[in-house]
């Protein structure tokens, strides 16, 4: 633990808290969403309990990867190009791919799901999750879940800079905390501003498509004779800036249209008189 405060160990601390921020943004956003479903008045519970329990097991998973790292990275079934399903499936299935799979197809369901909700006549006048209500503890235990999906990507890049345990279980404690802090202050920006619940979703759909990406690379996954890629961070974030530029853009637009409307009804009422 004494090694924890040499001048090295303290540099790489500060960049493994930068790494995870920057990889914490889409787990961030998926608690912030996901936590709606809860009641009102526990939603600030739940997020403080999903991310608290996910830090104690991210450490414990670190635990585990630091010593088994092999039986996540080796593939388990292999699907041969030239089997029955080679001409359209075929690849090297890893643990790691799994996870990464299903994390990304969940909260692909998540996102189509929500913005299916939401161009429903009957749901116009209720937000995100408004309409399928959890109990507190379902919803504690999908944030624990993804909080862990996540977590792999930011363990393995935390892996590639040190072999440190504890600088890493404490850029994950700090980091987790800095996430409750952060979470709170999203979800209150949410709420006040409900418009931008659409562009939070359209990013969590692209979340899911990038950990889809991500887990088809892990295994080496070839679709119709294709590879499958994964996307790139630096595309990722350049889409959500391109989002959110078009959000703002947009909502200025039809607050310009509302007015025009709104003087030309001010008009024909003084007209009229």
């Amino acid at each position: 633990m004494d090694d924890l405060f040499t001048l090295h160990n303290l540099f790489t601390l500060g960049m493994l808290i930068l790494l995870q921020a920057v990889l914490g943004f889409d787990n961030l956003l998926y608690i912030s969403i996901e936590s709606k479903r809860a009641p009102d008045e526990n939603q600030r519970a739940v997020r403080q309990w999903g991310i608290g329990i996910a830090i104690v097991l991210r450490i414990v998973l670190l635990f585990v990867v630091i010593r088994v790292i092999g039986m996540f990275q080796e593939p388990f079934l292999t699907i041969p190009e030239g089997g029955p399903i080679g001409w359209a499936l075929s690849g090297d299935i890893t643990l790691h791919a799994v996870i990464v799979l299903l994390g990304g197809v969940f909260i692909l369901y998540t996102a189509v799901k929500e913005i299916m909700h939401m161009m429903a006549i009957e749901d116009v006048a209720h937000g995100v999750g408004d309409n399928n209500r959890s109990s507190t503890w379902m919803v504690v235990s999908k944030i624990v879940a993804m909080n862990l999906v996540f977590s792999f990507d930011s363990i393995l890049s935390a892996m590639a800079l040190t072999d440190n345990f504890w600088v890493m279980a404490t850029a994950i404690v700090i980091s987790g905390a800095m996430m409750i802090w952060l979470a709170e202050h999203v979800s209150e920006f949410l709420k006040k501003n409900r418009l931008y619940e659409v562009l939070g979703l359209f990013i969590l759909f692209i979340v899911g498509v990038m950990l889809i990406g991500e887990g088809g690379h892990l295994a080496h996954l070839h679709l119709f004779g294709y590879i499958v890629e994964p996307m790139a961070k630096s595309t990722f974030y350049f889409t959500i800036a391109i989002l959110v530029v078009i959000d703002i853009v947009q909502g200025r637009y039809q607050k310009k249209l509302m007015a025009e409307k709104h003087r030309e009804i001010v008009e024909n009422d003084a007209t009229t008189a």
